[in-house]
């Protein structure tokens, strides 16, 4: 039998993953890239617009949209940076940690259920691996 490309096998991977993150995220008011933003802003506080787009990947002028939603919802600030007041600085709030951390625990429920069929040790060999891998391409 002919071996699967690693990019095919994590293609299927990250779209059986993101279809199963949407609905959760959806019920919790958040989009995909706004569930990044917090999750970002909740390890790394205090950053830039610009450094944040950076940050994450996503194009800068776009990431102002995602934003305006997160902080209509209450869940970031952003407040001009005292080192140069045209850039703004992005902070995540109270009820932004909250929103994170309840959007994270339904994603690690949903996360356990997809690896129900490893056992305990070879999930946690799976996270380790895809950690370094992910670490080296920093």
């Amino acid at each position: 039998m002919e071996r699967e490309d690693l990019g095919a096998l994590f293609a299927r991977i990250t779209r059986r993953l993101i279809e199963a993150e949407r609905p959760l995220l959806e019920a919790r008011g958040l989009s995909m890239w706004g569930y990044v933003v917090l999750s970002h802003l909740s390890h790394r506080p205090a950053s830039t617009q610009l450094a944040l787009a950076r940050a994450i990947g996503y194009d800068k002028t776009r990431l102002i949209g995602v934003l305006d939603d997160l902080e209509r919802d209450g869940l970031v600030t952003r407040v001009p940076d005292p080192a140069d007041r045209r850039a703004r600085i992005v902070e995540l709030t109270p009820a932004g940690r909250d929103r994170h951390r309840d959007a994270r625990d339904d994603i690690g429920a949903m996360e356990d259920a997809f690896l129900g069929a490893l056992s305990d040790g070879r999930r946690a060999a799976l996270r380790r691996t895809l950690a370094q891998l992910a670490a080296e391409g920093e």
